[in-house]
């Protein structure tokens, strides 16, 4: 059994914990940690590091380490403001932490099963390497964000709406710099990738929508 607690020590430990993860990412590479923090005003990281891709990749899988923990943070800052609480259930965290990970793991995989049916796998390893890196990406900015709002805001609807918006943006940004890359293959595969967009990027999302308002 998982017991309830109302302290910030636990976001603490996990923010810090998020931070050992983005350390021990930097140490493991340092130049392309450097040149991912630019990655919203630079395209080098995407195009250098996109043709060095692997499938297990350890620089990725930390910062998707952060991106989960920072993540079910957030998401878990938001039901405290909607439920109305100040007391951290360590079973729902638990719940967000697993259910944001395996989420984002089954849908990758999903989608390069499908680019394989389709025979896209190399467009589609592009574009998912692209999209994951500013995902990650929004796990950096999220640590900051958590701490604001853990230890200095007061959470508000706006500001979390606000917040939401801008992190949208940044993800949104990630996609058109992916349609711009690629955009002489998509146009040659175009039925095939609005099939993808449909079945992948924007089905799962209307389905978790209509699963969190039940």
């Amino acid at each position: 059994m998982y017991r309830d607690i109302i302290s910030n020590e636990l976001f603490t430990i996990l923010m810090v914990i998020g931070l050992t993860i983005i350390a021990a990412a930097k140490l493991v590479a340092p130049q392309r940690f450097g040149d991912f923090i630019y990655i919203l005003g630079n395209s080098k990281y995407l195009k250098i590091y996109a043709k060095q891709q692997k499938f297990l990749d350890k620089f990725d899988a930390l910062l998707f380490s952060n991106l989960v923990i920072s993540a079910s943070i957030f998401s878990f800052l938001i039901y405290q403001y909607v439920a109305e609480t100040k007391t951290i259930s360590i079973n729902i965290l638990f719940k967000l932490v697993f259910g944001i990970g395996t989420f984002i793991l089954i849908k990758v995989l999903i989608e390069r099963l499908i680019a394989s049916l389709f025979e896209i796998d190399k467009l589609i390893d592009q574009y998912l390497f692209q999209k994951i890196s500013y995902k990650n990406y929004l796990g950096l900015l999220l640590i900051p964000i958590n701490a604001l709002l853990i230890f200095t805001i007061k959470p508000t609807l706006s500001l979390f709406y606000t917040i939401i918006a801008l992190l949208l943006i940044v993800n949104v940004f990630g996609v058109i710099t992916s349609f711009k890359t690629h955009q002489n293959a998509i146009k040659h595969n175009l039925f095939y990738f609005i099939l993808y967009l449909c079945a992948l990027e924007i089905a799962p999302y209307i389905i978790l929508y209509k699963v969190f308002i039940s």
